[in-house]
């Protein structure tokens, strides 16, 4: 079995890729990019760090530890240029991609050519994990109203069409009003905002969905246990993700918690 790279980023998800590769005895190793990776997720882990913009330094640490293919996983906080310092391959990605390194897809691609120039096979995480996908359905016991279905509607089509212009994958919608669209803050300061803009009144509901052109084996979008709370506190009813085309993160405890707190959670289909 070939070793897997694991380039972590925040979030749950690295950690749990970890975990899989141990329950299957597959071999790993981690690469912590330095701001954006907690490095309890390195923990007994055979793991090296590298910066955001150290192309070739981050291909090279891989390469060396044996490596062959890599799933990119967890979120990652966007710096300035200021912050980034890149390297002379980074610098000459961005050139080639111009005012297209400003999308997330367009430069995450490139991030994936750069590494499968240098032989390293690019995969996504679901395909290590494939119980991370969303299923389809009510998880847990509460399910939408017929008020809750028509602002779910109402979100896909605002996050399919975010996702094509590229901008984001998840959306805030009660009583048929959009209260916020997800950019470049992502989810958690997506629902923060919206917390201070719900209306009175019961509703309110978090649509996130795949981007129509989304190169699957990166940046799909996902919730987890902190997604749940963060919806809770922003005094939304429940939160439906595309069924196959999202990542449900610690599953259970999603599950546990949502129904705790009184929040459905579906997985929906798109054409």
């Amino acid at each position: 079995m070939s070793r897997l790279g694991i380039i972590a980023g925040g979030g749950s998800l690295p950690k749990q890729l970890i975990e899989a590769c141990k329950r299957d005895d597959r071999p790993f190793y981690v690469l912590g990019l330095k701001g954006q990776t907690d490095p309890a997720t390195m923990t007994g882990a055979d793991h090296g760090w590298s910066k955001l913009g150290a192309t070739d330094h981050a291909i090279g640490l891989l390469k060396q530890n044996g490596v062959e293919e890599v799933v990119m996983a967890g979120s990652i906080r966007r710096p300035s240029l200021t912050e980034l310092k890149p390297d002379l391959r980074t610098l000459q990605v961005f050139a080639k991609l111009g005012t297209r390194a400003l999308g997330d897809d367009a430069l995450l691609t490139a991030v994936a050519g750069e590494l499968e120039k240098d032989g390293l096979r690019v995969i996504g995480a679901h395909q290590i994990e494939p119980a991370l996908l969303m299923p389809e359905g009510v998880l847990g016991k509460h399910a939408p109203s017929n008020e809750n279905k028509v602002d779910i509607e109402f979100g896909i089509r605002i996050t399919q069409t975010l996702g094509r212009l590229d901008v984001g994958q998840a959306a805030v919608v009660q009583q048929g009003i959009a209260l916020g669209i997800e950019a470049v803050e992502g989810t958690d300061a997506l629902l923060e905002r919206c917390r201070k803009l719900k209306r009175k009144g019961r509703g309110g509901v978090l649509v996130k969905s795949c981007k129509p052109q989304q190169d699957r084996r990166f940046d799909l979008p996902s919730l987890g246990l902190r997604t749940v709370r963060k919806a809770y506190e922003a005094g939304l009813e429940g939160i439906a993700a595309e069924e196959g085309k999202a990542l449900l993160l610690e599953r259970a405890e999603v599950a546990a918690a949502a129904d705790k707190l009184g929040l459905f959670i579906i997985g929906f289909k798109t054409s």
